[in-house]
């Protein structure tokens, strides 16, 4: 259906325009939406970067504490090492101190003198033994006191004893080992 409109144009309903605050405000609000909008992506690309590097950052962290794991099981592994190896060390230097140690007592042992006891522990010997006569125990005591590598030698103990009707000195005698 057709509608035509007969009226005279004087009494036609006009057209109002729109009135220029509605125009500015609608410009205004778009622009604001448009600025709006623009910051939220920004902000959002920026989050996703921070994301990201903090993502890479994290992975770091990660070898990073997997190198420093390696670094304290090598720390600890290189400890242990040392330690054996200081204890091989000293276990070496010291490998000769029993040889020297019965070397040089039997070296400087009379006749008439033999020992039955001989006790080391860190350098201390205690020495048990029986004599013929005393001045050949003041004699063994001489030789060890002149000795290079004996030091401090102190007779603990002498006295007289009959073994199978044979009269001996019982001795007991200390020193240190120059190691």
């Amino acid at each position: 259906m057709i509608r035509v409109n007969l009226l005279p144009p004087e009494l036609r309903k006009k057209i109002k325009p729109l009135p220029g605050v509605f125009v500015i405000g609608t410009f205004v609000f778009v622009a604001i939406v448009l600025v709006l909008g623009g910051f939220t992506l920004y902000l959002t690309g920026k989050a996703a970067d921070l994301k990201a590097e903090q993502a890479l950052k994290e992975k770091r962290l990660a070898e990073l504490q997997a190198m420093i794991k390696e670094v304290k099981d090598y720390e600890q592994i290189n400890k242990a090492f040392q330690d054996k190896n200081s204890v091989i060390e000293q276990l070496r230097k010291n490998q000769n101190i029993p040889l020297r140690l019965l070397d040089e007592i039997s070296a400087l042992l009379p006749r008439g003198v033999w020992l039955t006891f001989l006790n080391e522990s860190g350098g201390n010997v205690n020495i048990e033994g029986y004599a013929f006569t005393n001045p050949e125990l003041v004699g063994y005591v001489e030789n060890l006191k002149q000795s290079k590598y004996i030091v401090e030698v102190a007779l603990i103990e002498s006295r007289s004893e009959t073994i199978e009707n044979i009269s001996v000195y019982h001795f007991k005698m200390t020193f240190r080992i120059k190691l």
